[in-house]
């Protein structure tokens, strides 16, 4: 019986639900913000806030503390490095729930949980800078295929012709060289009982 506990279990064991928040604690450390059920996201919270007020600590022992719940060395040493510092000033309150309305499927209400305004777009910026680098080679790249497009075009059907033909004699060989084979120690078998 779970008399005088205050904690909500979600119909989970302990580990799953334990497995269940501090992966919803390291997503919030490296995004920022992620969508999710009201309930969850008010139990998260207070996870979340004991996560940040370990980095602003800053010691080793925090930080050990932080990896025992955790268990994510990226996010740990984003924790402490990137978003800790961001709330130095501020005692408590690093996150806020913003209830978006209810989900289609099952009419469960959601929300997302973000970490305060400052905070959140100083982590949201950083991921953003390397996906555009990508995407600026990307571009460039296609300009180059679509000059060498034509001669590709002209090769390919030459290349493609030739194993489609011998493709199928090759498997009906292989298929009626097999297939007698098999068949013929089934009927013997048969035939003897």
């Amino acid at each position: 019986m779970r008399h005088n506990r205050d904690e909500k279990r979600f119909d989970r064991t302990y580990s799953h639900l334990k497995s269940m928040l501090a992966n919803m604690t390291n997503d919030l450390v490296m995004h920022g913000r992620i969508k999710t059920t009201t309930p969850k996201a008010k139990v998260l919270r207070s996870y979340a806030e004991k996560m940040i007020t370990l980095g602003k600590n800053g010691s080793l022992a925090a930080r050990r503390r932080a990896f025992a719940f955790m268990r994510n060395k990226t996010a740990v040493h984003k924790l402490f490095t990137d978003v800790a510092p961001l709330f130095k000033e501020r005692n408590g309150g690093y996150t806020r729930i913003l209830k978006l309305g209810n989900r289609p499927g099952d009419n469960a209400s959601m929300s997302i949980i973000e970490l305060v305004e400052g905070a959140a777009a100083a982590v949201a910026v950083e991921p953003a800078k390397p996906a555009r680098k990508p995407a600026a080679r990307k571009a460039k790249a296609p300009a180059k295929a679509k000059e060498e497009a034509p001669e590709k075009k002209e090769k390919a059907p030459a290349r493609k012709a030739a194993p489609k033909k011998a493709a199928p004699k090759e498997s009906a060989e292989k298929g009626e060289a097999k297939a007698p084979a098999k068949r013929a120690p089934k009927k013997a078998a048969s035939k003897e009982e």
